[in-house]
């Protein structure tokens, strides 16, 4: 997705970001937008970035990238904005009737009437060909 003539690129991202570039196999951090660090735009280098917690609102973050001439002239930048979304399996863990979303019982499973432990039933009958 480079543009013609670009032979390097920088990262910059917003605070819930976490950007990775990994250079020839090479791990590299790209998590310091102020550092105007840029990598070459070699085969195989591969840039990564990920969430590790849900936004506040939509579109809340962004990675832009920008790509520089031979010589360190900027040629163009190209950007995505970022929307982390929170998962959870809430479940009624200790069969109490009720559905906790941080209850300590969720991670094991206990066997009979005094057990903990969500039952999951999975519906693995093939109703479409």
């Amino acid at each position: 997705a480079a543009p013609a003539g670009a032979v390097a690129f920088g990262v910059k991202h917003t605070e819930g970001v976490s950007v990775e570039v990994t250079c020839q196999g090479r791990e590299e951090d790209g998590s310091a937008p102020s550092s105007g660090t840029r990598w070459p735009l070699d085969e195989g280098t591969v840039l990564r970035f990920s969430m590790s917690q849900a936004s506040t609102e939509v579109n809340d973050n962004k990675v832009t990238v920008s790509f520089y001439a031979e010589g360190g002239q900027p040629i163009n930048q190209a950007g995505v904005f970022l929307t982390g979304i929170g998962m959870s399996l809430d479940v009624d863990a200790d069969r109490d009737s009720v559905v906790e979303q941080n209850n300590p019982n969720k991670a094991s499973w206990t066997w009979g009437p005094d057990g903990h432990g969500a039952i999951l039933l999975v519906n693995c009958d093939k109703e479409s060909p």
